[in-house]
């Protein structure tokens, strides 16, 4: 997959609509098309790196981004004192259908224990 034909660099870039909860220099927050959760948005880089696999050092500033951006979001959407879940998921067998690093976030409701 290269950057022209990502659906969340086409988000990114604007190409594509979404309901952007959060955006900036790096990073962007919108709406996941699927919730899972009353509350499921999803925080993205604005560069194309396509798993959680391919993250450098050079990346250790955009990943901190993204998980402020997760938490502002979720105090915004009301879900920040309740409880929410992060989740990365990474390549195929990792449950990741979009190859571009995304951070989900769920809330809104008990989400229950992992494990």
């Amino acid at each position: 997959m290269t950057k022209d034909d990502c659906i969340f660099c086409q988000i990114a870039s604007g190409h594509i609509q979404a309901t952007v909860l959060y955006q900036d220099d790096d990073v962007v927050a919108f709406e996941d098309l699927h919730p899972q959760a009353p509350v499921h948005f999803l925080v993205i880089p604005k560069k194309h790196i396509a798993t959680l696999d391919d993250v450098t050092a050079d990346d250790s500033d955009l990943l901190g981004k993204m998980l402020f951006a997760a938490t502002e979001v979720a105090r915004e959407k009301g879900i920040g004192a309740t409880g929410y879940r992060q989740v990365i998921n990474c390549r195929a067998s990792g449950g990741q259908v979009v190859f571009h690093l995304h951070l989900h976030i769920m809330g809104g409701r008990d989400m229950g224990a992992m494990g």
